[in-house]
Formats: structure tokens, C-alpha cells, sequence
């Protein structure tokens, strides 16, 4: 059953001559023995929402995946498209892919990402194990990682979490073949990982990755600890090859004809490529379907459990019906009321009218809880042993933060949100652009989100973060402007299911500048859900238009009213979302662009992007390089992003 999987990797690669067919040949029979024996599952059902989850994080050696998919009869795994391995259009990327492949659980690739996304999915088990009981939740985290994955900095975020949480139904089967692309792996890492693991405390056992009985024993040993587990499984890269086992060669290339002729003889394998010996084939179908009785079991336990309805709408991702009642009735009064706040504080009040109508909602902060405003009060916080907790003590690890949050939102049954400096999502990029690639809702709350941060200085002033958040493809960038923005566009996050949200938020505070309900323009639809929009229409036919977001819309009304006093009629646009409004019709479009004005865009950040409302020849009020430190106002003031400076390029260019 092990050569099967030898056999189809380097069969797939072969084929498409490009791919990894060393780590899925000699971590081949560790995962024989982990999905017939020990991963719950039904090939039938991948969905079952009780699964183990088996994540492959040293995600190049996709064919191993593949091929256990197409072996146990998932029905996306066939033979065409394992002989369409890495090709246009085929479920078969060259590194897993989640939504391609049913069965594939979270993309991986960029190294140690499985190994911390996998946190996220075994905190998400924990905490609705909490919820909803053992009865309903009751199932386990499965990785294999390699030792690439285990150089990736962001590997000692992720198992040090894990081991604070004491996530014991978390398990790491570690290809421990001493192999990277240049050669050895004692070129460049000398760590004892064992040692390390230890460390973070995590229960550790080491093996040969070789012998069928040492696997089973210790996945058997595993299940048993209060703690994580790493497996450390000493294989042989290309294990079965007839001349190349064991070498650097076989991680990224295909064996070449000659060698795998060479290699099907040693292996006794007497088939065509992509063919499967009947009594084989129909051991592994027997494993596909091995976890069908558990799979119906549970089904009769959630149809009778009163907590079924709930479990249901939550692991699909459905809102609940009321679950925007208090914080529209907020919105309602801040119209009224008008308060002048940070929009770090606005967030906050957002999540205020939101904890408790979504009790999905899961969160917290990178040691920065007060200044993030992610707390609600009286929220228990999620920890060891009960798990019930709500609110998540992520620590410094802005990149463990992030693909963590990844692992809960792709788990399902939880909404997460993880706050930090918006500065520090230059560390939580990776994960922050798997996201988007995925299409998970995950939340990042980025606080601090400009020179308005002030005395902390140029390090921890983001200055080119908003034009590169906005380079990641399906990711939703919001940066209101008062708390009623900031209200809608939590209301936007939580509603968009296909993809992640980033809320950049000041530290200053900001006057209120929504002084109308959504219900009183564009019918009954959130403001902000068209990404742009006119909040200051111009006294007569407009000869400018001023474009801001943020504490910086402030600075354009105030430059409309001075334009206004002295003839100059001027129409002003929120911008809180590039993307949402790419996304309206062309006709909405240009009708907030405008035609025949003067248009200047303000924002405390660099300009490109911009573009798209002010054209070439445009004025930008914004940075051209670091900031510096200095109060706020003095920041504003040197740096030229005034109401002034606003006037004075309108003048110039009417």
C-alpha cells in the first residue's frame, strides 16, 4: 500500500516532468499507516464536519496527498487528473490548493505555514469541543512537516502556542530526512529539533520512518498525551528509488525514465503508470471507507442533539439572523450623537454590539490588547484545560497570529479576529496573502495606522502598508473614517465569507464625519459596502473633488468648506474600500469619480494606487518617505497633509 503511493508520485511527476517525487516516496509509509489506521475519515463525506484534519505542510510534496486522496476514492482524486498533475486547469496544482481538491484541507507551499495554520484548526476543535461537547466534536490535527518547515521562523511561533495550549489532539509527523534542495541539511541548521520541541512542551517520540510497527506504536503513543506531539519519522528521501534513494536530487525533479523502470523492478511493481494491482487497489478503497459507521453515528447524534440547528449554521458559516440588531441600532444613535474618537476606538465599540449576537466570534491581540481595543469586557479567555474562552492571548507572534487565524476560519464554526500594529503586518504578510488566496474570513484588526501614531516614530509608522495590503488580491482593505465607518465596515467583514478583511485604524482621534444613516442615501445599503462614496455633495456644479479616507477625510471637508466660502464649488468622496469599489459598475464608478474637476486625494500614506480616482495629472496629499517622531499635529503640520495644502492644490491646478 506504501508503493502505491511511491509509485503515483513519481508516476506524476513524470508526467508532467516538474515536481517533487522524493518526500511523498519516503514518507510513504508513515502515511499508510496514518490513514488506514488512524486518521478519521470518509472518503464519501469530505466535509464531515468531525473529520481528523491531515495537513501537508511541506506542501511540494502535493503527489503524496494526491495520491491518498485517489487511493481511499475521493471522488475529485481520479487517475486523469493525477496524469494531469500540475496542469492548466486541473485539480492538481503543483502545491496543494483549498477549494481545488476536495480533501485538501489548506494550501500549502510556503514552508511552516501548514504547521501554523494547523494551530488555528486544532485551537477551533478545542474550543467547540467546549461548546458543543465530545459529542460533536471530537477529532484530531495531523501534520506532516519537513525540516524546511521546521528552519521557517514562523515554525517557533506555532509550537510555542501550541504548546502553551496545551493542544494535545495536535500531532506533527516530522520527515526527518536530513535533506534540503542544496544537499544536507547540517549546511546550514545544526538545531536539535527534538530538544526544541521539548522545549515549547510538546511530548516527543523518534522513529524509524521506515518500520510499519514503530508508526503504528507511536501514533498509538501519541493519542495518549495530555500535550502536542511531534513524531520525529528518520526516512529516506526517494525511499524505493533504485539508485537515487536517500539523495538531494529526488526533492524537486522527476527520476527520469530509466530510474523509475529501475525502480518499479526493485519495487516488484509490474504495472503501467497510474495503475493500481486490484487487491491493492481494493485495500485502500476498504480504507476510504473504513470511517463511513463513525461518520453515520455521529449524523444520528447531531440530528438528536438540541444543539443541532446552531452547530449547523455555524460550521457553514451563517451569521445569526439578529446578528447586526444592536450594532445598526448603535449606528442610529452615533448619527444623533456624533462622537469625535479614535477609529481604533470605534472598532472596539463595534465589537462591543457585536460579541454577543455572534458568538462565533473569536479573537484577540499580539500583546497589544489595549491599544488594539480587540477586548470586549468580560469576555473568559480561551485557554488550557476547558477551552471555552473567547478571547485569545496570541503573544509577539504576528505571523503565528495570522496563519493561526487562517486554520480557525478554514475549521469552521468560529469567526476569528487578531489585532496589531498595522506597521507589523509586514510580519503577518505570508499568511495575510494565503488568506486571500484562499478565501477564508479572517479578520485583522490594524491599529496605528499612519504618522498619526506620533512619538513612537518612523519604525512604527506604516507609511507604505495601506499600497501594500491593497497589492493582495482578494483581500478587503478598509480604512474608515469615524465610527459609524468603522461600524459598516465590521458589518462588511463579517458578512464577506470568500475572503479576508484588514481594518486600518488610527490612533488619533477623529472628528465624526457620517452625519447621515446609510437609509438615508443609496436606499438601505451599508455606505461603505460600495468602497467609495459622495459624503459632501458640492453648493452648485462641482469644479473639484476631493478624495480621502481615515483621519484624513476630516482634512477634506474642512478644505471643501474654505473652497466653498471663496466660490470654488467642491464635492468631497469617502473612499473606505479600494476593492469593493472595483467592484461596483462602471456607471456608479464614474459617477463618484466625477468628470471636469479638479480631483486631489488625501491620505497619510504614499500615493500609489491612487491613481484610479485622480488620474495622471491629480494632486496627492500624502508621504513620500518615513515618517518621524514627533507629536501627531507636528507630524501633520511638517509633512504638509493639511487642509491648506489641500486648498492651495485645488487653486493650482483650477
Amino acid at each position: 500500500m506504501a508503493n502505491a503511493i511511491r509509485v503515483l508520485a513519481m508516476d506524476g511527476v513524470e508526467k508532467a516532468k516538474s515536481g517533487h517525487p522524493g518526500m511523498p516516496m519516503g514518507m510513504a509509509d508513515v502515511a499508510a499507516v496514518l490513514f488506514s489506521r488512524f486518521l478519521k475519515f470518509d472518503a464519501s463525506r469530505p466535509d464531515w464536519a468531525d473529520r481528523d484534519r491531515f495537513i501537508l505542510s511541506a506542501g511540494h510534496g502535493s503527489m503524496l496527498i494526491y495520491a491518498l486522496l485517489h487511493l481511499t476514492g475521493y471522488k475529485g482524486a481520479t487517475k486523469e487528473e493525477l496524469s494531469n498533475f500540475r496542469q492548466w486547469g486541473s485539480k492538481t496544482a503543483g502545491h496543494p490548493e483549498y477549494g481545488h481538491m476536495p480533501g485538501v484541507e489548506v494550501t500549502t507551499g510556503p514552508l511552516g505555514q501548514g504547521l501554523a495554520t494547523s494551530v488555528g484548526f486544532a485551537m477551533a476543535e478545542r474550543h467547540l469541543a467546549a461548546k458543543y461537547g465530545d459529542d460533536l466534536v471530537d477529532h484530531r490535527t495531523w501534520v506532516i512537516a519537513g525540516d524546511g518547515c521546521l528552519m521557517e521562523g514562523v515554525s517557533q511561533e506555532a509550537i510555542a502556542l501550541a504548546g502553551r495550549y496545551k493542544l494535545n489532539k495536535l500531532h506533527v509527523l516530522w520527515d526527518d530526512n536530513e535533506i534540503t534542495i542544496d544537499g544536507k541539511v547540517s549546511l546550514s541548521d545544526a538545531t536539535d529539533q527534538k530538544a526544541r520541541f521539548k522545549a515549547a512542551g510538546w511530548a516527543v517520540k523518534a522513529i524509524d520512518g521506515h518500520d510499519m510497527n514503530a508508526i503504528k506504536g507511536a501514533m498509538k503513543w501519541a493519542m495518549r498525551q495530555d500535550k502536542p506531539t511531534l513524531i520525529a519519522c528518520k526516512t529516506k528521501i526517494g525511499k524505493g528509488a533504485a539508485t537515487m534513494e536517500g539523495s538531494h536530487k529526488t526533492h524537486g525533479a522527476a527520476l527520469g525514465a530509466a530510474e523509475i523502470a529501475a525502480t518499479r523492478l526493485g519495487l516488484a511493481w509490474d504495472h503501467d503508470p497510474f495503475e493500481m494491482p486490484q487487491t491493492i487497489a481494493d485495500a485502500w478503497k476498504k480504507v476510504g471507507r473504513r470511517g463511513a459507521k463513525d461518520r453515520k453515528k455521529w449524523e444520528a447524534r447531531l440530528a438528536a442533539s438540541a444543539q443541532a440547528a446552531d452547530f449547523t449554521r455555524a460550521m457553514k458559516g451563517d451569521l445569526p439572523e439578529a446578528a447586526f440588531d444592536t450594532l445598526n441600532a448603535k449606528i442610529a444613535e452615533l448619527v444623533e450623537t456624533q462622537p469625535a474618537q479614535a477609529t481604533r476606538q470605534s472598532s472596539g465599540a463595534a465589537l462591543d454590539e457585536l460579541f454577543a449576537a455572534i458568538p462565533e466570534l473569536i479573537g484577540g491581540s499580539a500583546d497589544l490588547t489595549g491599544s488594539n481595543n480587540t477586548f470586549v469586557k468580560g469576555t473568559p479567555i480561551l485557554d488550557a484545560p476547558t477551552y471555552e474562552g473567547r478571547y485569545v492571548n496570541w503573544g509577539i507572534r504576528e505571523f503565528g497570529m495570522a496563519a493561526a487565524m487562517n486554520g480557525l476560519a478554514l475549521h469552521g464554526g468560529v469567526i476569528p479576529y487578531g489585532g496589531t500594529f498595522m506597521v507589523f503586518s509586514d510580519y503577518s504578510r505570508p499568511a495575510i496573502r494565503l488568506g486571500a488566496l484562499m478565501g477564508v474570513r479572517a479578520i485583522h484588526v490594524l491599529t496605528h495606522d499612519s504618522i498619526g501614531l506620533g512619538e513612537d516614530g518612523p519604525t512604527h509608522q506604516p507609511v507604505e502598508h495601506l499600497a501594500a495590503l491593497r497589492a493582495i488580491p482578494n483581500l478587503l482593505v478598509f480604512r474608515p473614517a469615524d465610527t459609524i465607518e468603522a461600524m459598516e465596515c465590521w458589518q462588511i467583514a463579517l458578512q464577506t465569507k470568500t475572503a479576508p478583511s484588514a481594518l486600518a485604524l488610527s490612533r488619533q482621534k477623529t472628528p465624526a464625519v457620517r452625519t447621515v444613516a446609510a437609509t438615508e442615501n443609496l436606499s438601505a445599503q451599508n455606505l461603505c459596502a460600495k468602497g467609495a462614496y459622495e459624503i459632501k455633495a458640492a453648493n452648485g456644479e462641482a469644479k473639484a473633488t476631493l478624495f480621502g479616507t481615515g483621519t484624513e477625510l476630516a482634512l477634506a471637508l474642512k478644505a471643501a468648506e474654505t473652497l466653498e466660502a471663496e466660490g470654488v464649488a467642491t464635492r468631497v468622496v469617502s473612499v473606505p474600500s479600494f476593492e469593493l469599489f472595483e467592484q461596483q459598475d462602471a456607471a456608479y464608478q464614474a459617477s463618484v469619480i466625477g468628470r471636469g474637476t479638479v480631483r486631489v486625494a488625501v491620505e497619510a500614506a504614499i500615493k500609489q494606487g491612487w491613481e484610479r480616482f485622480i488620474g495622471e495629472d491629480g494632486a496627492f496629499i500624502g508621504m513620500t518617505g518615513f515618517g518621524a517622531s514627533a507629536p501627531a499635529e507636528v507630524l501633520y503640520d511638517k509633512f504638509g497633509i493639511t487642509s491648506d495644502a489641500i486648498v492651495a492644490a485645488v487653486k493650482a491646478r483650477l
